[in-house]
């Protein structure tokens, strides 16, 4: 299920959000916290919070769940990244059910190349670009990986690049951006845009067209992605057309309504996030840097942006939030929020429908944009 949101809708989740949050604190003294929350409701063993998962999203996580995977928050960054993902579980999900996991036969008529494209300061970021099938010249997309800015690369979230690939028959260049700790911010925001300038100069060499881009993202990489768009005006580069971000990072605070009802979510939680932060920042100032907290940015300067959200993720309220800001300031913006679904949905397609349907509206978002 789709839930539609307006302005007002996110103007009334505020002011509850903060009403819930003065009742709370005025009754920790009396009651704690864990008392509170099994008064309220019952919490779902599958997703970790109130809401019950989709059918085909209970099987992805129980999928999930059989891999063995440990809690990220107490790992190194280095054993974080052998943790079994989201993909493994879509593939381990497609194999026991003796379906077949293979991605070119899951997404058809796109072809793949490596390429490397040159960071922020001349260092090579491995890139895979999807081409579909026919003589193009095609629009090229810009896609930025999720995990967390530490974790994650091209391979993981390769079905959501693949899709769109296909979908808005667009060239589309999902970039390996250098990871935190080893590169702490703002690296990776640094290199998104160096990949942003190298690929409005170079996308004709995969038979894309300079004049239509676009970016999208997922989770660290949404953020990334409406960071980059804001960017491209100062660096006087072709601005994008439009900006897909899913289930971006929007803002730095841990008391939004979703981090309260979703903050033990799986497969993303509240304490996963503060690791990830943790990892990347330098400091406590920089949270504060609008590249990062978005909502504090010149939202004004963005095209018009697409956001998608699940209803079972700490994130789901960056999402509201970034919404109000961009029709605050006159920026079109169109989001959706799939309800029974989590944090990282959106590249199981191949055994979720809500995927799907996310991944067909994302595409229908840039083909529309790319004809204006």
């Amino acid at each position: 299920m789709i839930i539609g949101h307006t302005s007002a809708i996110a103007r009334r989740r505020i002011i509850i959000v903060f009403g819930v949050g003065v009742l709370a604190l005025a009754g920790l003294a009396a009651v704690s916290p864990l008392v509170v929350a099994k008064e309220k409701y019952a919490i779902d063993p599958v997703t970790g919070t109130k809401y019950k998962p989709e059918p085909e999203m209970k099987d992805l996580l129980l999928a999930f769940a059989a891999l063995g995977g440990k809690p990220i928050e107490t790992l190194t960054p280095a054993e974080a990244r052998l943790q079994p993902t989201m993909a493994d579980a879509v593939d381990a999900l497609l194999k026991k059910r003796g379906e077949n996991s293979d991605p070119t036969k899951l997404v058809p008529d796109v072809t793949t190349v490596d390429a490397t494209i040159p960071g922020a300061d001349g260092t090579p970021l491995n890139a895979t670009v999807y081409t579909p099938t026919g003589p193009g010249p095609f629009p090229a997309v810009l896609y930025f990986h999720g995990g967390g800015w530490v974790m994650g690369n091209t391979r993981v979230y390769d079905a959501g690049a693949r899709a769109l690939a296909k979908g808005a028959q667009a060239v589309v260049i999902s970039v390996d951006y250098r990871l935190a700790p080893e590169n702490k911010f703002p690296t990776a925001w640094d290199d998104a845009l160096a990949a942003y300038k190298w690929v409005a100069a170079n996308v004709g060499r995969w038979r894309g067209d300079p004049r239509r881009l676009a970016l999208a993202g997922e989770s660290a990489g949404g953020n990334l992605a409406i960071s980059t768009a804001i960017s491209t005006v100062a660096a006087g580069v072709t601005r994008p057309k439009a900006v897909i971000a899913i289930y971006p990072v929007t803002q730095t605070g841990t008391t939004t309504e979703s981090y309260v009802d979703s903050g033990n979510a799986k497969p993303l939680n509240k304490a996963m996030i503060a690791w990830f932060l943790d990892k990347t920042l330098s400091s406590a100032a920089d949270k504060l840097d609008p590249r990062l907290d978005l909502i504090h940015a010149k939202l004004s300067l963005l095209p018009p942006v697409t956001i998608i959200n699940a209803q079972i993720d700490p994130l789901r309220s960056d999402g509201a939030v970034l919404e109000e800001a961009l029709r605050q300031v006159n920026v079109k913006v169109t989001r959706r929020e799939y309800e029974g679904v989590t944090h990282q949905f959106f590249g199981a397609a191949a055994v979720l429908p809500a995927a799907k349907a996310a991944q067909s509206f994302a595409a229908e978002q840039l083909k529309d944009a790319f004809k204006e």
